[in-house]
């Protein structure tokens, strides 16, 4: 793709809101005359020029610094960042040197830093008045709009015209971040009946254990400022001819991998020709699934792995003892490298009680750290998988997806502790209920991805889940047989994973839609 060209979505997919058919003659009118304003003026100005660009780290440029952000086309109202793809901001000067500016964000908080607080207890770094290492004319966020080649600023972006203004990308046009909307009813929901798919884990499969209520599956996601198109099972599938999409990490990816299966498997007419290739009808145990769809000649996996990094055992002066290897991968990672399309994910076991005390816990080498903060080990974790992304993966073949934080509504305690979200029936409707954006989404935003050179597709699903506390199994994680029984379950309720069908088919949705976007080889077409 041609990084310097603005991607703008097309008519029928832009919202009405986003139409602007008033005022032509005043604004061309202001327009020149702000033009001859600046050629008045231009033997005075000395601006740095920016560039925009959506793939990767340039190691040859001349820029003197550079500071990334995920690619939006707008700030939510309290400024957060939400992204769907990573893109390049570089600021050329004379110095002939090169930096990544990282300390100049400023959120909620003034000069927060990426470590000074605990698991969703952070606020989004916003991109309101954040200067680019002092550059005059360079704010990004209540920006001047001043800058040699600048010809348009919205929203507090600076992007760059080109010739051709727009590019076609997999029948998209346009500029839109799709992590940032709201949750609306949609009676066409769900992509597959309830208690219909054989390849749901009982313990997420609600409507089976007995939830009484169905609305939660009744919602669709709609992006602020555009519509995006429902996952066209079929048109996956024939995009993912011949190939192998993965998703890697934790049980919240099993989550949005069983989704996966089932939405395309609603599409096949003959279900007996999709199938588990080992012949597995549970997926709760560590280990590598696939599931094969025999007319399309592709599968797609999951491959757990919780850290993504390498739990092991080291030999102390006591015995041998259980820690987490900050520096090398998971030893699956052999399976899935050659993958078409990978879906990480890590998040939900470094707030276990181990990982979170971080208490001779985390080894580098041959050295276990006596006390290690988790946001440190988590961005050590994922700076080890990033370099291995960046060695093992071919950019030109695969695709790399990392989902982000999926957020809990445990009330009253925890997953451990009794925390509670029973009888919970409708998504939150006022933001001002939502938590802030987690720290260690930040710190992966902010400091892994900006040393990668290849490129990753953040799926910033944090805000997005945060609305639904209905969508959770809650005590509906397993059939009771007794009342007895299903009292009890109310002091072990899940509020972490997620029904299906439920939350997971939106996470698939906007997978799809990142496809059309970014895809490589077919999705192109």
């Amino acid at each position: 793709m041609d990084s310097s060209k603005r991607l703008t979505f097309s008519e029928p997919f832009m919202s009405q809101g986003r139409k602007v058919i008033s005022g032509f003659s005043l604004g061309v009118g202001v327009s020149l005359l702000f033009l001859t304003l600046i050629l008045l003026n231009s033997t005075s100005l000395s601006v740095p020029k920016v560039q925009v660009f959506l793939q990767g780290s340039d190691s040859n440029s001349t820029s003197s610094f550079s500071w990334r952000f995920p690619f939006t086309t707008a700030l939510s109202s309290n400024g957060s960042v939400s992204s769907l793809h990573r893109v390049d901001v570089r600021v050329s000067s004379s110095e002939g040197s090169e930096k990544t500016l990282l300390g100049n964000l400023t959120g909620d908080q003034k000069n927060a830093s990426l470590y000074d607080g605990h698991e969703e207890d952070e606020h989004c770094c916003s991109l309101k008045n954040v200067t680019l290492a002092g550059k005059e004319n360079a704010h990004v966020g209540n920006s001047s709009c001043n800058g040699d080649g600048v010809g348009k600023c919205e929203d507090g972006l600076l992007f760059k015209e080109s010739n051709n203004d727009s590019v076609s990308v997999g029948g998209l046009l346009g500029e839109c971040d799709i992590f940032d909307g709201k949750w609306v009813r949609d009676e066409f929901k769900p992509y597959y009946p309830l208690g219909s798919c054989p390849n749901v884990d009982r313990d997420f499969d609600c409507h089976l254990n007995g939830r009484p209520d169905s609305d939660y599956v009744k919602w669709k996601w709609q992006p602020n400022g555009c519509d995006i198109p429902s996952l066209n099972a079929t048109d996956f599938l024939e995009k993912l001819r011949g190939q192998k999409l993965v998703f890697v990490g934790d049980s919240l990816n099993r989550n949005m991998w069983e989704s996966m299966v089932c939405i395309l498997r609603q599409s096949v007419k003959d279900k007996k020709r999709v199938f588990e290739i080992s012949g597995k009808t549970e997926f709760k145990k560590k280990g590598v699934y696939a599931f094969r769809f025999e007319d399309y000649n592709c599968s797609v996996d999951f491959v757990s792995s919780p850290f993504i990094v390498q739990e092991s055992t080291f030999k102390g002066i006591n015995g041998s003892f259980e820690t987490l290897r900050l520096d090398l991968m998971d030893q699956t990672s052999t399976t899935y490298h050659d993958a078409d399309i990978i879906v990480f994910n890590t998040g939900h076991w470094w707030t276990h009680e181990k990982t979170s005390r971080g208490e001779d816990y985390y080894q580098v080498g041959n050295h276990v750290y006596p006390r290690l903060k988790v946001l440190d080990a988590y961005t050590r974790a994922l700076t080890t998988w990033a370099r291995w992304v960046d060695k093992n993966i071919d950019a030109n073949r695969t695709q790399v997806f990392f989902r982000g934080y999926s957020v809990t509504h445990f009330r009253g305690g925890q997953w451990n502790s009794g925390g509670k979200c029973h009888k919970e029936t409708e998504p939150i409707s006022n933001g001002k209920h939502l938590r802030k954006y987690p720290s260690k989404m930040r710190a992966f935003e902010h400091v892994v991805i900006p040393k990668m050179k290849t490129p990753v597709i953040y799926m910033n699903i944090s805000r997005l889940t945060d609305y639904r506390k209905d969508g959770h199994p809650s005590i509906y994680r397993m059939e009771y047989k007794t009342a007895e029984e299903r009292t009890a379950a109310e002091q072990h309720q899940d509020c972490s994973h997620w029904c299906l069908p439920g939350v997971p088919d939106t996470w698939n949705e906007l997978l799809y839609v990142s496809l059309l976007k970014y895809g490589k080889g077919h999705w192109k077409s």
